[in-house]
């Protein structure tokens, strides 16, 4: 089935199967209609100033993808015989695909491990480490705060870049699969965004819980209530914080939410199975494209192809979003 996966300032790219074909050269912010897909590219904001690429769950370690713990929903996928596990195949092309676009820094959003080991977070490092060195920032997810580690539980992380600051929180409960920042971690972000001289681009694990909802659950499977209304007061105090970006749910979503206006509140695909996912952010002059891209190592897509059908076969659709929660503008205030 082909889709559309990536929509840039200046490119797009279509993936059927096995298939990729990438369309280059095209003028921003201009309707297209290409293989029977219609789009606008993203708008020009001015000259680029930095690059950033994300990933998140990566889960090192992990032998079996489409695991609901007490359902048995199916089909399960596991590496054929010979082949390496797939979470070092997924990760590999990954890397191999943001070193290409040249990144300042690359920041990994947790869910380093599958089940929190120390021997899987080295293997993490030993495989992220040599490809970015002090490029790389990464910071913990639920995954690997369930069982007692404590490696990567850095509380804030503050990188300061051309045109743009990137701000990670470590949203991590260690033994709970529910986040939550804690006061002196809000204190720590008020206070970047009030001295801000350039956009923030803000980074965890875990989504927040919407102020805007009917609901709060007690156990919400992101940040929970109450330290997300007060993560989500911050940000719409603070204007040059732009959005926020996390992992966790395996899927691509952008939620605005009322305090905070246009700024998008973003849910990133993972990187071990469909769509098998990274993120890239073109920092220019006039603000930051959030750009999706889609793993396409001939490898990585044989088996994302295979895992699109999860869950009864509902994971491809939950999982790829629409095309504006992958690929979207964020202008600076």
């Amino acid at each position: 089935m082909a889709e559309l996966t990536t929509v840039a300032d200046d490119e797009a790219v279509i993936h059927d199967g096995s298939t990729v074909r990438r369309i280059t050269d095209l003028a921003p912010d201009t309707d297209h209609e290409i293989d029977g897909f219609s789009f606008r590219t993203l708008p020009d904001l001015g000259g680029r100033l930095a690059t950033v690429t994300t990933v998140n769950d990566v889960h090192f370690g992990e032998t079996e993808c489409g695991v609901i713990e007490g359902l048995e929903v199916g089909p399960i996928f596991r590496s054929a015989p010979g082949e390496p596990p797939y979470p070092d195949l997924m990760n590999q092309a990954a890397i191999a695909e943001m070193a290409a676009v040249e990144p300042d820094a690359v920041i990994v959003k947790g869910d380093l491990t599958c089940r929190g080991t120390q021997e899987e977070y080295e293997a993490f490092l030993a495989t992220y480490e040599p490809a970015f060195g002090e490029r790389l920032v990464h910071v913990r997810g639920n995954h690997d705060g369930y069982f007692g580690e404590s490696y990567a539980a850095f509380p804030t992380q503050r990188v300061d870049l051309p045109g743009v600051t990137l701000a990670v929180l470590d949203t991590t409960d260690p033994g709970q699969t529910p986040g939550r920042v804690t006061g002196e971690q809000l204190a720590w972000l008020d206070d970047l965004g009030a001295e801000a001289d350039r956009p923030v681009l803000l980074f965890g694990h875990h989504h927040v819980w919407s102020p805007d909802s009917a609901q709060r659950p007690d156990t919400y499977f992101g940040i929970l209530p109450d330290p997300s209304e007060a993560l989500v007061e911050i940000v719409a105090r603070h204007p040059r914080i732009l959005g926020y970006f996390a992992g966790h749910t395996h899927r691509n979503r952008v939620r605005r939410i009322a305090a905070t206006g246009d700024r998008p509140w973003t849910e990133v695909a993972c990187v071990k199975d469909y769509p098998g996912t990274w993120a890239e952010y073109r920092v220019h002059e006039g603000g930051v494209l959030q750009v999706h891209r889609r793993i396409s190592d001939p490898a990585a897509l044989a088996w994302t192809e295979q895992t699109r059908d999860m869950y009864a076969g509902t994971y491809a659709g939950y999982a790829l979003g629409s095309l504006a929660d992958r690929c979207f503008a964020m202008r600076a205030p």
